[in-house]
């Protein structure tokens, strides 16, 4: 079993990683950072990825978050996955984030995911958030990080 923390470079996703950190060492799971970096500039920016007037740089993005995820749990395997477009027309970019952390939950044999982001601290289920649709499956257990510090 494996304890999945996504992290999308928020203060509440670093949290999420850190507890994930310290319940693994209890539980003497491993832990997998994940973050998923979609092929959408708009998104990127939205999340402060870069900035109003930078390019989108997929790679350096990714390599800035395995920097702040070794900082943050150097024992965590990093792993980054760009997500498939759905074919759905009313799928989102939330819809297809989702999606990977529940497959990659399943290629992982999570056991918990820890979920830290800024929609997510607000409520498990708006529509832009990952929080709900990720907790429905019954297959691994999840802690939503409500709360940075």
């Amino acid at each position: 079993m494996t304890i999945l923390a996504p992290f999308d470079g928020s203060s509440l996703s670093r949290t999420a990683l850190e507890r994930a950190s310290e319940f693994a060492e209890y539980r003497n799971e491993p832990v997998v950072a994940l973050t998923i970096i979609p092929d959408d500039e708009e998104f990127a920016r939205e999340r402060g990825w870069i900035d109003a007037d930078g390019t989108y740089d997929q790679t350096a993005v990714r390599d800035e978050f395995e920097r702040t995820v070794r900082e943050v749990a150097p024992n965590a395997t990093y792993r980054c996955e760009q997500p498939e477009t759905s074919d759905s027309m009313t799928a989102t970019v939330t819809d297809d984030i989702t999606r990977t952390i529940r497959a990659v939950a399943d290629d992982v044999d999570a056991s918990i995911v820890f979920i830290g982001s800024e929609n997510a601290g607000r409520v498990s289920a708006p529509v832009t958030s990952v929080g709900s649709p990720v907790s429905e499956d019954p297959r691994y257990d999840v802690h939503i990080v409500r709360h940075d510090g």
